[in-house]
């Protein structure tokens, strides 16, 4: 696996380690400091051989000249800079094939340049496009934005309320005078008031007057 281009299952641990180094940067770092430390458990080896491929540690997990020089860079523009040079060395070989654009490779491109040069799975050539995503990220090379989901609109376009078929007698009463108890601003409000009513489909005409005569009376001529 040393022979290969690295790769972890989740960039989020890395991006934490490497914060983690650039705060204190142990003289040996191995999956037992890792795991000291509580980063990866169970799989602190990928973590290690990430780090040690961008030539942070050596094969025995010590801290190399590199990293001591980088890792101790306060200012974040000289950071990037330095970090960006120890990610293109580590992966000389890409850069060699696209250059700087290799910075900025869709994922397609760098999958098929891990699969093809390591003879990786599909699995296994996205994990390594993504680990370096993650690494060139961290060197400032790649801007990451984070993407919301859009809901899908139904086939219907968009929603539609729920339509209701009217039974019975509908009435509008408008310009209605809303008074407070002590009636103090005297303002009208324009207000619209849908009533609906069932009538009983075994009455006969002497109900229906009946509501009709109750309507005028309390609402219309209230």
């Amino acid at each position: 696996m040393a022979d290969k281009h690295p790769y972890v299952s989740g960039n989020r641990v890395l991006v934490q380690v490497l914060d983690h180094l650039k705060k204190s940067f142990p003289a040996t770092l191995d999956a037992e400091v890792l795991r000291k430390l509580g980063f990866a458990p169970k799989n602190e080896s990928y973590i290690v051989n990430t780090v040690r491929f961008i030539k942070l540690i050596d094969e025995k997990g010590a801290r190399t000249e590199k990293a001591q020089k980088t890792f101790t860079l306060h200012d974040a523009s000289s950071f990037a800079k330095a970090f960006s040079e120890v990610v293109k060395s580590a992966y000389a070989d890409l850069f060699k094939l696209h250059g700087d654009d290799a910075w900025t490779l869709d994922n397609a491109k760098l999958i098929t340049y891990f699969r093809q040069t390591d003879q990786s799975s599909e699995l296994v050539g996205t994990l390594q496009a993504n680990t370096f995503r993650a690494l060139a990220a961290y060197a400032g090379q790649v801007v990451t934005v984070s993407s919301k989901v859009k809901a899908k609109p139904t086939s219907a376009g968009k929603p539609r309320a729920r339509a209701t078929k009217p039974t019975g007698v509908s009435q509008k009463v408008t310009n209605t005078r809303l008074r407070g108890e002590s009636d103090l601003s005297e303002q009208t409000v324009g207000l619209t008031v849908r009533i609906e009513i069932n009538l009983p489909a075994t009455g006969d005409q002497d109900t229906y007057d009946r509501i009709f005569k109750s309507i005028r009376e309390n609402l219309l001529n209230a």
